[in-house]
């Protein structure tokens, strides 16, 4: 991302990736919160704090996407298999270490 801060200010395009990465830091946080959090009202309010923060980045993204200044690439089957192996492995893994 290049830094135009000293000739002339942020682009669009900075700002944008700029509050995309607040809204990724905002939704770990309130997750992280929410993890901690025991009592039921208040996990209820961050929970509604993390919608909104996910329903805010997801608008950023496709900002950004229609306007092609985040490029993603596209899983393959194989890469799609690794990643569904590997969260299973994770989910269970005490099936890792049977004898």
């Amino acid at each position: 991302m290049p830094n135009n801060i000293e000739h002339r200010g942020l682009t669009d395009r900075e700002m944008l990736q700029l509050c995309l990465e607040l809204e990724k830091g905002r939704c770990r946080s309130l997750v992280s919160t929410m993890l901690e959090t025991s009592h039921t009202d208040l996990r209820q309010v961050y929970e509604e704090c993390l919608q909104a923060a996910n329903d805010q980045h997801a608008h950023l993204y496709e900002v950004l996407n229609d306007k092609g200044w985040y490029e993603t690439l596209h899983a393959t089957p194989e890469a799609i298999n690794q990643a569904q192996a590997l969260m299973q492995n994770n989910l269970h893994p005490d099936d890792q270490f049977k004898a």
